[in-house]
């Protein structure tokens, strides 16, 4: 059932980690990923709703669209405070698809269906599965998942961009490598990201757009993911009613699933 989904996992998948960077570490690397994960997204509990559109290389309208709503709570650990990464996606249109939910707690992702008795667990190979690995494209969190190395500084656009080449430090993080763009002057807006698999074929290709003040800062509200495999076919994702939300942690287990969360 869910291979023959197009369910796009839009900032489903955070993830978090506890591991210690192992060294020598590139500093400089690691405070620019740093700042361009806090303009991607909030150190706090929020919700939002999420737009996807789906082309067709050269058509002027998508051929699918979905709206989710999706909850996340997304905290780096601080001080007393401790990591969270859970987070649940509702769709809610189209109508065929209500009631369907994604849930991901740190690496772990399930999916679940009113017509399933609970929710089933979906595997890494599903993961990277047509439009289901955009999720980890989208909102994986670069300075726990990758260790970070700069390679020096190119043009994007009008403006410079460091240059970044980010390597996975567990295998349980979807993508082995990711070159990362982020623009140097700033506050080091994310600019570019390119997706790799273990034999060092391009994936995916992410680009950041119209950012907008969000939550106290700029920040980008429409994400255009391409499938560099086939250049046929790109998402474009565009975010609506962002906002702080105190969520309970109650909300984020399998059981509430079943019993539907609000």
């Amino acid at each position: 059932m869910l291979s023959k989904m197009t369910i796009t996992l839009g900032l489903c998948l955070t993830v978090f980690s506890s591991w210690v960077y192992s060294s020598p570490v590139d500093e400089k690397a690691l405070e620019i990923i740093r700042r361009a994960d806090e303009v991607r997204s909030p150190n706090k509990p929020f919700r939002y709703t999420l737009t996807i559109s789906e082309y067709k290389a050269g058509a002027a309208q998508p051929e699918n669209k979905q709206i989710l709503d999706i909850s996340m709570r997304f905290i780096k650990p601080d001080g007393e405070t401790k990591a969270d990464a859970r987070s649940l996606a509702r769709l809610i249109f189209p109508p065929r698809d209500r009631g369907k939910v994604l849930f991901s707690d740190g690496y772990a992702l399930w999916f679940y269906t009113p017509e399933l008795r609970r929710p089933v667990p979906v595997s890494p190979q599903q993961r990277l599965i047509g439009q289901i690995a955009n999720g980890d494209v989208i909102v994986t969190n670069f300075e726990y998942a990758y260790r970070a190395t700069l390679q020096g500084e190119v043009p994007c656009g009008d403006k410079i961009c460091y240059s970044l080449l980010l390597e996975r430090k567990s295998a349980e993080a979807t993508w082995p490598k990711i070159r990362y763009y982020v623009e140097k002057e700033g506050d080091n807006r994310p600019f570019k990201a390119s997706y790799y698999s273990l034999d060092d074929r391009l994936f995916k290709e992410v680009t950041y757009h119209d950012f907008k003040p969000v939550l106290g800062r700029m920040r980008p509200t429409k994400i255009v993911v391409q499938d560099a495999r086939s250049g046929k076919r790109y998402s474009v994702m565009e975010y609506s009613d962002i906002r702080l939300e105190s969520l309970p942690e109650s909300w984020f287990t399998r059981e509430s699933i079943m019993r539907g969360v609000q």
